[in-house]
C-alpha cells in the first residue's frame, strides 16, 4: 500500500484552516432535480417492504456478478425498503460558508446544474442502478482553534441546517449531515442532531480524520475511530429509526488509512442502519485505487462509498477520475462523493 505522505496531510491541514472562514454564503435560488432524478427505489418517508429478490439482484450487480469469499457482504436485509443497494447515491459536500471547504460553498443555482448534469452522467455510465441525488453537509466542523467549548470543533447553528434541509427536500434530494469532532466524541455531538435525523431523508456522515483520541489540535495529525464508535453512531442511529417508524438510515465513514479504523470486524450491522465505508483521499487514479482496495475493499462492512475533488486531485494526480473507472473497482460503489 502506498504511504500518506506528509503532502497530503499539509494539504489537509490548509483546508481545516479554511474551515474557519464564516463568510456568508450566497443566497440562490436553484432549480429543481426533480426532472432528471432517475430512481425505482421509495423514496424517503414511503414504508414500502424490500424486495428481496430485487436486493439480491442488485448485490450481485455491485460485485460484477462475481461474488467470492469478502463481497457481497450478506446478512441484515432491512425489512423496509432503503436506499441501498437499489440505488446509487451522488453527494456533493461541503458547507455553505466557503467554497474551501466544499462544493457546496459556491452558488446554488450553479450548484444544482453542475449536480444534475453528475448525475446524469453517472446514470449514463450505469443503466442498472438508479441515482439519487444528495448533499452532504458538514454540520459540525473541526477547527484549529479551541473554541468556547474547547473541543476544537464549531457547530453549525440552526439556521444553516435548516438551509441544508430545505435545499434538500425543494430539490428531492437526500440529506447527509456530516460530523467532525475534534476533541469532543460522537456521545456528545450526536444527539443535538437527532431533531434533524428523525426526518425520513436525512443520514449521517462521521469522519475518523478528525477524531483527534490523542488530544492534538486537528489536521496536525489523522485521527481515528474504533468499531465502538462505529457502534454507537449505528445504534444511535438504529434506535431512531425503531422509535419513529422510520426507512432504514444511512451512515458514512470516511475512511483513507489504515489506522482511521480500527478492529473493523467489531463493527456491528443491524437491518436498521446502512453502513457505508468511504474512501475520500485524493491524489492520483492510482493511488486513490490503492487505497480503496487496502482499506475499504480488504476490510468489508457493508457498502462501500468513493470520493473525487474537483480541484485537489488534479492539482496532485494529473486528473480526476470518470465514473466508469470508479464503478469498474470489486465491489463497485454505491456512494459516491464530490469534494
Amino acid at each position: 500500500m502506498m504511504p500518506q505522505s506528509k503532502k497530503m496531510i499539509t494539504a489537509l491541514c490548509l483546508w481545516c484552516m479554511l474551515q474557519s472562514c464564516t463568510a456568508t454564503p450566497t443566497e440562490e435560488n436553484g432549480n429543481s432535480l426533480t426532472d432528471y432524478v432517475i430512481t425505482d427505489t421509495p423514496l424517503p418517508g414511503n414504508q414500502l417492504p424490500a424486495d428481496s429478490s430485487i436486493y439480491q439482484r442488485k448485490l450481485q450487480h455491485m460485485v460484477h456478478n462475481r461474488p467470492g469469499t469478502k463481497w457481497p457482504v450478506v446478512g441484515n436485509e432491512p425489512e423496509q425498503a432503503g436506499v441501498l443497494p437499489y440505488s446509487r447515491i451522488l453527494a456533493y459536500y461541503g458547507n455553505f460558508y466557503t467554497p474551501a471547504m466544499g462544493v457546496l460553498g459556491g452558488p446554488e443555482a450553479e450548484m444544482l446544474t453542475r449536480l444534475k448534469a453528475e448525475a446524469e452522467r453517472w446514470y449514463r455510465a450505469d443503466t442498472m442502478m438508479p441515482v439519487i441525488p444528495a448533499i452532504h453537509y458538514i454540520a459540525v466542523t473541526a477547527q484549529r482553534n479551541p473554541g468556547i467549548s474547547g473541543k476544537y470543533r464549531l457547530r453549525m447553528p440552526p439556521a444553516q441546517i435548516n438551509k441544508a434541509i430545505n435545499l434538500a427536500t425543494t430539490n428531492n434530494m437526500l440529506l447527509f449531515l456530516d460530523v467532525q469532532v475534534g476533541l469532543s466524541t460522537l456521545q456528545e455531538e450526536l444527539p443535538p442532531l437527532e431533531t434533524y435525523l428523525r426526518r425520513p431523508d436525512t443520514h449521517l456522515g462521521i469522519d475518523p480524520e478528525y477524531a483527534m483520541k490523542n488530544k492534538a489540535i486537528p489536521c496536525s495529525s489523522i485521527g481515528t475511530f474504533d468499531a465502538a464508535d462505529i457502534n454507537y453512531a449505528v445504534s444511535f442511529l438504529a434506535n431512531i429509526v425503531r422509535i419513529y417508524h422510520l426507512p432504514p438510515k444511512i451512515l458514512v465513514v470516511h475512511r483513507f488509512t489504515q489506522a482511521m479504523l480500527t478492529n473493523y470486524k467489531n463493527i456491528i450491522r443491524v437491518p436498521e442502519v446502512q453502513i457505508v465505508i468511504n474512501m475520500d483521499g485524493f491524489g492520483s487514479p492510482a493511488k486513490k485505487i490503492d487505497s480503496y482496495k487496502g482499506f475499504v475493499a480488504a476490510e468489508p462492512v457493508q457498502f462501500t462509498g468513493f470520493k473525487l475533488f474537483y480541484d485537489v486531485d488534479p492539482r496532485t494526480g494529473k486528473r480526476i477520475m470518470e465514473p466508469e473507472e470508479v464503478l469498474a473497482l470489486y465491489p463497485s460503489p454505491l456512494y459516491i462523493q464530490y469534494q
